[in-house]
């Protein structure tokens, strides 16, 4: 029996998605669970493309040879999905780094053109083992904010600080401000050498910690290129999970032979940062979904307006597309049921405010706001709508 907080009880009890046995790690994303995925993505992307970085999008499907030339057949092939296409190997992607490299060496940049910020909003398939499975918080299919800083080695500190402080504003922002921080170093079986992976985790952990935090270690934990920055949040167990991270890598610019043309006119080789907020964008939604209440911002219906009774049916109709109309998520409710059992079942199914249209309130171009913490307010519609944009706008 799961708890009633655990997000794999409240996504179906809320109708926002269902998982099942025929597609294991795969989530089946309802209507309503659309809508806080797409919020959840505009937030990410407004806050990327604030940054400078520019949105993308690549293939699922690549050949063994583009996995090899990466490293990932050789790294990370028992964790990836492939398949024969025309007589080929390849797989599906688990990353999209490989994609953005190609999309670098076309652009071909100079030194004027750095640093380089690409952002794809990806899903990604990891063949994880069965038993490892776990809700949300492991997929073999999930959305990955992947994105990925062509740029000169003089550049990375700047680029990581960045990073590393607009990070903890974004988490607080979404509700949470003790983030876990941990530097992960050198695996056992990794691509470069020593003397690169020497330098690469020197000027990590120098950015890091001019960004003013404290990570603890973890050896041997960094990713087959090059070391990592991980940002973990818990869940409502306390167990942590990670979420955003920011890898600095010597290694791929090189299998890839990358270049740029610095101001005098000589090919140099640019460093590369893999960075993502959310990670895994299914993973940050079971985080929410345990808390007690999703916020406002990202409620699948923000408003559920009511009459009282028919003679306020019409105006309730108008009021929904009015609010509708300012950007709210609003919908009508004018079921032949009590008001007391409208608002219970509004609230039990996570909506934030439900506006009351009676009588009063019609006589009087009103709305009655019932909150879902209990405050009940009456306000003139204008006033009503105001109101509800400002409790329900987005905080990043």
């Amino acid at each position: 029996m799961l708890d009633h907080h655990d997000h794999r009880a409240v996504g179906p009890r809320l109708g926002l998605f269902h998982l099942q046995d025929e597609a294991p790690g795969m989530v089946f994303w309802h209507p309503r669970g659309l809508v806080l995925v797409r919020a959840l993505e505009e937030a990410v992307r407004r806050r990327t493309l604030a940054e400078g970085y520019r949105e993308v999008r690549t293939p699922q499907l690549l050949r063994k040879s583009l996995w090899e030339a990466s490293g990932h057949w050789q790294h990370f092939r028992q964790h990836m999905f492939a398949v024969e296409e025309d007589g080929v190997c390849a797989a599906l992607k688990p990353v999209s780094c490989p994609c953005h490299i190609q999309i670098y060496e076309r652009v071909a940049p100079s030194y004027r053109d750095l640093p380089l910020r690409l952002c794809e909003l990806g899903v990604c398939h990891r063949d994880e083992p069965g038993g490892t499975l776990h809700g949300l918080f492991r997929l073999r299919q999930f959305t990955q904010d992947d994105g990925h800083i062509f740029c000169a080695e003089e550049q990375i500190a700047a680029e990581i600080e960045v990073f590393c402080r607009g990070a903890l504003a974004f988490y607080a922002a979404l509700g949470f401000p003790e983030v876990g921080v941990a530097l992960s170093t050198r695996p056992p079986q990794r691509a470069g050498d020593d003397a690169t992976w020497d330098r690469a985790e020197a000027q990590l952990a120098a950015a890091v910690a001019s960004a003013g935090m404290s990570p603890t270690l973890q050896p041997g934990e960094g990713a087959f290129y090059g070391p990592k920055l991980e940002l973990s949040v818990p869940d409502r167990a306390g167990r942590r999970w990670q979420c955003g991270t920011i890898q600095l890598d010597l290694v791929l610019p090189e299998r890839f032979d990358l270049h740029y043309i610095d101001a005098t006119g000589r090919r140099r080789r640019p460093a590369m940062l893999h960075r993502a907020l959310y990670g895994s964008l299914e993973r940050f939604v079971a985080l929410l979904l345990e808390r007690d209440a999703l916020p406002a911002w990202l409620a699948p219906v923000q408003v559920v307006v009511a009459p009282v009774g028919p003679d306020q049916r019409e105006a309730a109709a108008l009021t929904v597309a009015a609010l509708v109309a300012a950007g709210l998520r609003a919908e009508l409710d004018q079921r032949d049921e009590t008001l007391a059992r409208r608002v219970a079942e509004a609230h039990a199914g996570g909506v934030p405010c439900f506006a009351v249209l009676g009588a009063r309130e019609l006589a009087s171009d009103a709305l009655t706001l019932r909150e879902g913490a209990g405050a009940q307010r009456v306000l003139a519609r204008e006033q009503a709508i105001a109101h509800l944009l400002r409790c329900c706008a987005a905080p990043v």
